[in-house]
């Protein structure tokens, strides 16, 4: 109609969505570097690995066999089996299939969740630095997120008491995530299990996501909330996927775990969305969770990379930019650390530094206000050695001066 604006004709349910800060920083990297620009592109949470060979060849051997149709809605049974198989070697601790229900990436499975669980009226508590689809998903979902901020000499794992201090009686949810997007940080057992006991005191669901699970660099495996007893368990939810650990970003294959009741509801909700995941993706990523030990290794060999790249930009950070705060990285691939003492009238803040860095150093990163703390940014090292040398170098020069 004359006067109608684009705005004026959306729901309400999407009016004030955000778009992903981490794909707009590396859409413009690569607008950049189409431009002919030399960009270092530190951006996006993306290993640079390609899938391995075998995973790969389960793709394409299934599609060659015709499995190119539609399967049940919460996955082929087989994955289904395969995730659960996976998980009680992994925390010793058998898991029904039936719990299990495979979506098109761990976005989509945590989307499937919050809505679920959530809608108006309810709060989600998200803590502080999150990934940045976590307060917008919420918002999907008509419910309302809730900033905990957690303490930098903790490396923002939050405590039972933040979490009291955030609670009100209208909390449905909380959200976590170990290891953390973007601060790398595990959580330790004994703070995983009180955050649990304090959830089911109060009668919240726990949304845990371990997306990053596989990727620890402590002596110890990251715990997960499988490891605690089924009376910490009854409100609480399980995310992962295949895309980090085994480089499959694009084939979009992610999982939840949660009582059955929920996981049926969540396959009702996903034949009225995407239905299945796609069928080729679910039959790879069976691959990638049945790997023979030859095949394993060449996911441990990954992992070990990763490990070696952290060392690495933490030396490179201390090397360049002298004194930098940071957040230690214990898993995933990335540095989150803090650049408001680079603030000035140019570069007011984190947006404004990363844009002013990207044109006139030629690295591309993300900044902290999209997880919610202004005074950082996050540094993706899943990038070769050779670029994330040439990106501290860069950095040293535009910022150490």
């Amino acid at each position: 109609m004359p006067g109608t604006t684009t705005s004026d004709r959306l729901s309400e349910n999407v009016r004030k969505l955000q778009p992903s800060a981490t794909i707009a920083v590396s859409s413009k990297a690569k607008e950049l570097k189409a431009k002919g620009r030399d960009i270092v592109d530190l951006s996006a949470g993306e290993p640079d690995f390609p899938t391995p060979g075998f995973i790969a060849d389960a793709g394409r051997s299934a599609i060659a066999a015709g499995r190119t149709r539609y399967t049940p809605s919460p996955g082929v049974p087989e994955l289904r089996a395969a995730v659960a198989a996976a998980l009680e070697q992994r925390h010793g601790r058998p898991i029904d299939p039936a719990r299990v229900v495979v979506s098109a990436g761990a976005k989509q499975a945590l989307f499937n969740v919050l809505f679920s669980l959530t809608g108006p009226g309810d709060k989600v508590l998200v803590p502080v630095p999150y990934w940045t689809s976590y307060p917008e998903m919420v918002t999907l979902a008509r419910a309302t997120p809730v900033a905990v901020q957690g303490r930098e000499e903790t490396g923002y794992r939050i405590s039972p008491e933040e979490l009291e201090g955030a609670w009100s009686p209208d909390v449905r949810a909380l959200l976590i995530n170990s290891p953390s997007n973007p601060s790398g940080s595990v959580y330790r057992p004994a703070e995983l299990e009180a955050i649990l006991t304090w959830a089911a005191e109060r009668g919240v669901w726990v949304i845990s996501d371990e997306i990053y699970g596989r990727l620890c660099y402590l002596e110890h495996p990251a715990p997960g909330i499988l490891d605690f007893p089924d009376t910490l368990l009854e409100r609480a939810v399980l995310i992962d996927g295949a895309s980090k650990a085994f480089a499959m970003t694009g084939w979009r294959i992610g999982w939840s775990v949660s009582d059955a009741r929920l996981a049926s509801t969540l396959g009702a909700l996903q034949s009225h969305t995407t239905s299945n995941a796609a069928t080729p993706s679910q039959y790879a990523a069976l691959a990638a969770l049945t790997a023979t030990a030859e095949q394993a290794a060449e996911l441990d060999a990954m992992a070990a990379e990763f490990r070696a790249r952290r060392d690495l930009v933490v030396e490179l950070l201390d090397r360049h930019l002298p004194g930098t705060d940071r957040v230690e990285p214990e898993g995933a691939f990335y540095l989150f650390f803090r650049v408001d003492r680079w603030f000035d009238g140019e570069r007011a803040d984190s947006v404004a530094l990363c844009t002013w860095l990207i044109e006139h150093a030629g690295v591309a990163m993300v900044p902290g206000s999209a997880f919610g703390d202004d005074r950082y940014v996050r540094l993706s090292f899943a990038a070769s050695r050779r670029d994330l040398e040439e990106a501290f170098a860069r950095l040293g020069r535009a910022l150490g001066s």
